[in-house]
């Protein structure tokens, strides 16, 4: 068996494509959706990935405002920046890029960004939705990555309902909320969590009819530990380094398991994209809810 791809970049560009139709509309009617980012700081790796969150505003229509701030910011300034973009009436949601520099309080700042503007979908309001909600309409927004594993695998004409799902990894972005979004009677999977910690994880893996590895932690998944036909969703980062020294960015899901897979994502190129797309698709929802 040769694993199908569940190609993100391509699915992404054909999301992008509809919002565009739909920013589109919002403008007719008089309502241009802004997006914000917060960055503090000079990681590379966040600057580029900031970068490319205002490109693609750019190819749907959406005006994004950039907020940069010294590595050396305090707490009150970069509190500041979060209430002045609550107030800003053009901005429409924004995010605040991650990690941020040690001395900063993440959670005080997260929790800071007005619920309505939370465009990750990860402020403890919106989560807590989540959580209290098995179904009917969504009215507030969804983070982006488990949004994101849904619509990747929703729009290659797989079907959630009644998969047994083993989840790898706890972390707010993924982990965490996942498991209350796929368990919404819409979806109607079964959602095992499993971590780095837990015993027996293999037999867990052995068992799943789809996972999503999420734990940062480098070939966690293994032909070995996967049962023929699985779908392996792989939103895993970790930094390893190469025998010349050099680093480079890696997986959750060795390449071996594409030999038993029915379907793999491929990292980079698959959950990535989706995630930037649905924070694009957040912005303009929120737009849509206001009018």
């Amino acid at each position: 068996m040769t694993a199908r791809l569940l190609d993100g970049t391509a699915t992404a560009g054909a999301i992008k494509s509809e919002l565009k139709v739909r920013v589109d509309a919002l403008r007719a009617k008089g309502v241009t959706p802004g997006l914000a980012t917060v960055l503090v700081g000079n990681d590379p790796g966040s600057e580029w990935y900031v970068g490319g969150k205002h490109k693609d505003c750019a190819e749907v229509g959406i005006a994004s405002i950039r907020r940069e701030l010294p590595n050396s910011a305090t707490q009150a300034e970069v509190e500041a920046v979060i209430d002045e973009l609550n107030a800003n009436p053009a901005v429409t949601g924004f995010i605040v890029q991650l990690p941020l520099p040690e001395h900063v309080d993440t959670d005080a700042i997260l929790e800071r960004i007005n619920p309505s503007k939370d465009a990750d979908g990860l402020h403890p309001i919106n989560l807590g939705r989540l959580v209290n909600s098995a179904s009917g309409p969504v009215t507030w927004p969804l983070p982006c990555t488990p949004q994101g594993v849904v619509e990747l695998v929703e729009r290659h004409g797989i079907a959630w309902d009644g998969l047994n799902v083993v989840v790898i990894g706890r972390g707010i972005t993924v982990g965490r909320p996942i498991g209350s979004l796929l368990t919404r009677k819409e979806i109607n999977a079964t959602v095992t969590l499993t971590h780095t910690g837990t015993r027996n994880l293999a037999d867990h893996l052995k068992s799943a009819d789809l996972i999503v590895a999420a734990a940062g932690s480098t070939s966690i998944v293994t032909a070995a530990n996967v049962k023929p036909g699985v779908i392996v969703l792989d939103v895993g980062v970790s930094r390893v380094t190469n025998s010349d020294g050099t680093t480079r960015i890696a997986g959750d899901v060795d390449d071996d398991v594409r030999a038993v897979a029915a379907w793999v994502s491929p990292n980079p190129g698959g959950v990535g994209p989706m995630t930037r797309a649905l924070l694009l698709q957040n912005v303009v929802e929120i737009a849509e809810r206001a009018l």
